[in-house]
């Protein structure tokens, strides 16, 4: 069993990646200070930026990009791991990829991964949303050891999909993980409610750094960086929507007693369906 302490960084990125780099870096360096040797960082760590035109006109490639690399140097001088929730990476003409990495205390990077599900909606009020319009989606799930615990990557919308986390916790993931950049609006009403559902389910961890606050490009953002242990408790939150940290214990010795007490891992089963459907003659 494994046991160490994690830590969220609640931000408030904005539109320049330096400044956005000079933030991670403080809580970065805060959370370390206070005993985190597991430091997760939130979606959109490196940009913010709605506005298509000028979101292409910053994005860099992966050889170009500074953050990465920022957050790699961090592990290494700090002797920590740093999961970077996620940067925009520039992956062809007008396509960018919504991409997590995870760096080990040796600074070297252990894994990568780009956002799987995209929010493409069309709303009542004539609202269109297409994130597969700027994001290339990613295909794969990545899982990864961290101070000898199994982690699972995902991002932000991917939390509104249980068979993904599920799959992870069936491999014998025991830290699920879902940085964001909720709205302030979804985040009220979903934010908790998912992320300690996501938990429960697969009886796992759940870490998830979150942006916070009216940020620069316009979005409200709802903060509320967040750990839960297995049994669905939140262990460690960042009250509100300003920037900060927070710090929880992990002891995977709680993942194997919470899949005990609710074994819904092994007893699940197959089934078929069967559509009955209306018969106005049996209806008395």
């Amino acid at each position: 069993m494994s046991k160490f302490t994690a830590a969220v960084v609640q931000l408030s990125s904005g539109t320049d990646i330096n400044a956005n780099i000079a933030a991670m870096e403080s809580g970065i360096r805060q959370a370390a200070a206070q005993g985190a040797t597991y430091i997760q960082t939130p979606e959109m760590t490196g940009l913010v930026q709605q506005n298509r035109k000028e979101f292409f006109e910053t994005v860099c490639n992966e050889a170009d990009d500074p953050v990465a690399p920022a957050a790699s140097r961090l592990a290494k001088e700090l002797g920590v791991t740093v999961h970077l929730g996620s940067t925009p990476i520039q992956v062809a003409p007008q396509m960018a990829a919504n991409r997590s990495y995870l760096f080990g205390p040796d600074g070297q990077q252990r894994a990568s991964y780009d956002k799987i599900h995209m929010f493409d909606v069309d709303l009542a009020n004539g609202e269109s949303w297409r994130e597969s319009a700027v994001y290339q989606p990613g295909k794969h799930g990545v899982t990864v050891d961290v101070e000898g615990a199994l982690l699972g990557m995902a991002i932000c919308y991917d939390c509104r999909f249980p068979e993904l986390h599920t799959a992870y916790a069936r491999l014998g993931v025991q830290i699920l993980t879902g940085p964001s950049c909720f709205t302030r609006q979804t985040g009220r009403a979903h934010w908790h409610a998912l992320l300690r559902s996501r938990a429960i389910e697969n009886g796992a961890y759940m870490i998830a750094a979150a942006q916070g606050g009216d940020l620069e490009d316009g979005r409200e953002t709802y903060g509320h960086s967040i750990i839960i242990n297995p049994w669905g408790e939140v262990i460690g939150e960042v009250a509100g929507e300003e920037p900060g940290i927070a710090l929880a214990e992990i002891d995977t010795l709680q993942v194997a007693k919470a899949r005990e007490r609710i074994p819904n891992l092994v007893n699940n089963r197959a089934f078929s369906m069967i559509n009955v459907g209306s018969n106005a003659e049996n209806v008395a």
